[in-house]
């Protein structure tokens, strides 16, 4: 079984998208900067992400938080979104 909240695989999508595009970073550019932390996530896995249709590893989040400097505690805002 396929766990999903409201339709949605992750929440954290429409954060990563805004801080991403806050900093002015492509997908790419931050695809590269996770591939440097050790966490793999390609360009395509990216806008999957921030589409909420593709499910997201705590590890991931964290390393992507990191980069995009993102407070994790803003997450519980678009659990209603």
């Amino acid at each position: 079984m396929l766990k999903k909240y409201n339709q949605k695989k992750n929440i954290a999508g429409a954060l990563i998208k805004e801080a991403r595009e806050k900093k002015e970073m492509t997908k790419t550019e931050l695809s590269k900067k996770l591939e440097l932390k050790g966490v793999c996530i390609n360009r395509d896995e990216l806008l999957l992400m921030e589409k909420n249709q593709l499910l997201v590893k705590d590890f991931e989040l964290v390393a992507i938080s990191e980069i995009l400097d993102i407070d994790l505690n803003n997450l519980k805002n678009y659990l209603d979104n």
